[in-house]
């Protein structure tokens, strides 16, 4: 038969009640006792618990609360609840509940979380210059001593961000170049210019959002995996094994993918182009009645080299910021699961967001060299 905690009180002269707690203080039985405590009218001056046997973490609140609501003294106590009862108290004391301060303090809570913002930005930005220091010794190491390139690890790299990139991107870039050319088309035929949608593709295609969107499409599939894999190899605790047995991370898991990526970027750039022109010559053979071969002869004749030339020395750049995003997200997982998608994300966002940061500084350059 279930044994139930219970009381009994003693009033003083003055009014004071002392209280005398007995059987077990743990959380099956403390239910009721609880209920009748709260409903005591008179100021609790002592409490005995000599007569308490077990007693657990929900008993030792109870008492805990009745001390700070009547500042009751305690007597009677086992060794065991007097150490219970003061971690309690001071777990209530040092720790408060997060939302539960005081309505006026709105600027104190306000001051703590800018100040705590700016130490994790410290970290982050600590923790960034740590890991760029690390990829540029493994760089430095590995050009000193080329047999340390992991060759099979780099060619593996370049077929799956690069080969197995292909149809999706292919895919997305052909169907941007009909929206392109289509939309276009519609906005220059109210002045008669339809033929400029030709001049319109080519160089938008080339320059701009060829190599633009194959990065986002990059970061979404190629920086996300970086920072999984990754991320998922520290959680296993093989990042740490490797370095146990003396395999530098870095060389091993980081410098591949981002040569990778730098190699493939301006690759897949033109690849998306290319197929960005199709596109666009392809919805031209019935919006515009373009011949599709002729409209492939003339984005020969409209667009500058330099167009060329400006998507290829964006493309080394954008393929490096993924990489490196993906990676040092990755690197940065600890603790249990949820982090690995937490920062998958936060690697995608970095990396696009970098992106169209850097995108928009190139367009300035190239414009104010003459490329523009």
């Amino acid at each position: 038969m279930r044994e139930w905690a219970d009381f009994t009180t003693e009033t003083d002269a003055d009014g004071a009640l002392h209280l005398a707690l007995a059987g077990p203080m743990v959380v099956s039985s403390v239910g009721e006792l609880d209920v009748r405590l709260r409903e005591l009218g008179a100021p609790v001056a002592r409490i005995d618990l000599s007569a308490v046997g077990a007693i657990d973490t929900v008993g030792a609140w109870i008492v805990s609360r009745l001390i700070d609501e009547h500042g009751a003294a305690i007597a009677g106590a086992s060794k065991e609840a007097q150490l219970l009862i003061a971690a309690v108290r001071e777990k209530d004391l040092t720790a408060p509940a997060e939302g539960t301060g005081a309505p006026g303090n709105a600027l104190t809570r306000l001051l703590e979380k800018t100040g705590a913002a700016a130490i994790a930005y410290k970290n982050g930005v600590v923790e960034l210059l740590d890991f760029l220091g690390a990829l540029l010794i493994a760089w430095f190491r590995v050009l000193r001593h080329p047999s340390r390139i992991r060759w099979i690890s780099l060619v593996r790299q370049m077929e799956l961000v690069g080969v197995g990139a292909l149809p999706i991107m292919g895919l997305m870039s052909f169907l941007i170049g009909i929206v392109i050319a289509q939309q276009g088309a519609v906005q220059l035929r109210q002045f008669g210019a339809e033929i400029y949608t030709v001049n319109l593709t080519g160089r938008l295609s080339f320059r701009e959002l060829g190599i633009l969107m194959t990065a986002i499409m990059f970061a979404g599939r190629s920086g996300s995996s970086f920072a999984a894999q990754i991320g998922t190899m520290k959680l296993t605790e093989e990042v740490d094994a490797m370095r146990t047995i003396g395999v530098s991370p870095m060389e091993a898991l980081v410098l591949p993918r981002v040569m990778a990526s730098v190699i493939i970027m301006p690759l897949l750039g033109f690849y998306s182009a290319i197929l960005a022109i199709i596109g666009g010559a392809f919805i031209s053979m019935f919006s515009l009645e373009i011949p599709f071969f002729t409209f492939l002869t003339r984005i020969q004749e409209v667009v500058p080299t330099h167009d060329l030339w400006v998507g290829l020395i964006k493309g080394p750049v954008f393929g490096l910021i993924v990489a490196l995003a993906g990676c040092y997200q990755g690197m940065r997982v600890h603790g249990n699961s949820e982090e690995v998608g937490l920062k998958t994300t936060v690697a995608v966002v970095q990396a696009i967001f970098a992106v169209i940061v850097l995108d928009a500084f190139f367009a300035v350059f190239f414009t104010e060299i003459g490329w523009g």
